[in-house]
């Protein structure tokens, strides 16, 4: 087998007149060389055996950029009989997809070998391109290999999914990305040999948020900027000049944007302050849209604060309203009160499981008539009908309760939806209710006390 048998992976610096990236050069060759990712590959694991014995199954693997992903395939190409076959999710399509599976089933046929078709990105394949791998991955013309940073759980087919072993691969620790930059450091590069202080290296590897190929690839940019200002060591004064601004990991629609938002509401409900404005701050410098911030601040407020503080909804649409007049950048400081405020503030769930009760008596117990006491009657043929015949006013009444009336329908009479929070003020509700005779610890109404 040569590099003809998988051309996305034949490009080297012997046959490129541009010298490949760092990254690319110093990529492992074989799985003892793979860094910080033993549970996938280390000794003992099922995927290292899988890969040695030559019986690699369809599989996915998930995680984030510059975690090993085309690494291992690439090692799998470099170490199984079985043809290997890589396409691009951004450059393939169907009739690629038809060609490689035409070709593994006439190989299949003639030769007795496998092929293993290697899609990088294959999220990117739409529905169709998916479906057409289906029948035969089930079938086993072809052994798949998926490389993805997306959650397969939305970015695959539930039917394909099914059908492959997912291996997730983590961002790699400080530890593996340390390593990897002395591999780096000790690498022959044909340049002028420049020299990084011990700062410059756990920065650039604190810098790389886990991912080997930022880490790698920010290596190289320092070294050329060290050689060609005529410098021979590389400080953080010099690495604070020579490097970008970081970026984050961020999707808008996929993961991160989830996660982050997750863990935001999360750290709300839990009233830490701390965590909650760290979150906050991790999705604002990744770029997220902070309207949609807002709006989850609001739905908090009503869900999570609701009764406990009736003012937080009207303060959080306040925040809104002095975000959008402000703006970015000075905007971060009402976004930042409004989540103080909330993660502050006393909590109750009480409005989100008031509803989700009754919802679920309507869905029980279907439309139930209403009563007719409680129906409007704009016409005299309705009042003749029994239309609101024996509505009791309660503004009429001691107290302005009606005391002993029911508003259900009669099927479900008596049945409680809204179950006080434990804080002051819905406290001081719950007690009012009974104080009125609407409400007693049991359920049943009760009379008002005297004086009430």
């Amino acid at each position: 087998m040569t590099s003809s048998d998988f051309p996305l992976f034949d490009r080297t610096v012997d046959d490129d007149p541009d010298p490949a990236p760092l990254a690319a050069r110093l990529r492992p060759g074989t799985l003892d060389d793979v860094l910080g990712q033993d549970e996938i590959v280390g000794p003992g694991t099922a995927l290292r055996d899988a890969i040695a014995s030559d019986r690699v199954p369809s599989m996915l693997l998930w995680g984030p950029p510059g975690s090993g992903k085309t690494t291992i395939a690439r090692i799998v190409a470099g170490s199984t009989r079985a043809a290997f076959v890589p396409l691009s999710a951004v450059l393939a399509g169907v009739a690629d997809l038809r060609e490689a599976i035409r070709a593994a089933e006439e190989r299949r046929a003639l030769e007795r070998r496998r092929t293993i078709v290697f899609i990088d990105e294959i999220h990117r394949f739409n529905r169709a391109q998916q479906d057409a791998l289906l029948p035969h991955v089930e079938r086993g013309a072809i052994v798949l290999i998926g490389a993805t940073t997306e959650n397969p759980s939305f970015a695959v087919n539930a039917a394909l999914l099914s059908r492959l072993h997912v291996y997730r691969l983590r961002p790699l620790g400080l530890d593996a990305i340390l390593a990897i930059l002395r591999r780096a450091l000790s690498a022959p590069s044909g340049a002028p040999a420049v020299e990084f202080s011990e700062d410059a290296i756990n920065a650039i590897a604190n810098r790389a948020f886990g991912d080997a190929r930022r880490a790698l690839n920010t290596f190289e940019v320092v070294s050329a900027f060290c050689r060609s200002q005529g410098l021979g060591r590389v400080t953080i004064d010099v690495l604070r000049s020579a490097e970008e601004a970081p970026t984050y990991r961020h999707d808008r629609s996929q993961d991160a944007h989830y996660d982050l938002a997750s863990a935001l509401i999360k750290s709300l409900r839990g009233s830490d302050p701390d965590a909650s404005t760290y979150y906050l701050a991790r999705a604002l410098e990744a770029g997220e849209d902070p309207l949609f911030l807002l709006r989850r601040l609001l739905i908090f407020a009503s869900e999570d604060v609701g009764l406990a503080d009736p003012a937080a909804v009207q303060r959080i649409v306040a925040l809104d309203r002095a975000f959008r007049r402000i703006g970015l950048p000075e905007g971060v400081l009402p976004l930042t009160q409004a989540t103080l405020y909330l993660a502050l503030a006393p909590k109750s769930n009480s409005v989100l499981t008031t509803y989700d009760a009754a919802r679920e008596e309507v869905k029980r117990s279907g439309p139930l008539e209403v009563p007719l006491r409680l129906r409007n009657a704009p016409t005299g043929p309705m009042k003749e009908w029994g239309y609101g015949d024996g509505y009791r006013y309660p503004h009429d009444e001691p107290n302005g309760v009606a005391v002993g009336e029911r508003y259900l329908p009669e099927v479900i009479a008596g049945r409680r939806f809204y179950a006080p929070g434990d804080n002051p003020i819905e406290k001081r509700a719950a007690e009012r209710l009974r104080r009125l005779g609407i409400r007693s610890s049991d359920g049943t109404p009760d009379p008002p006390e005297c004086g009430g």
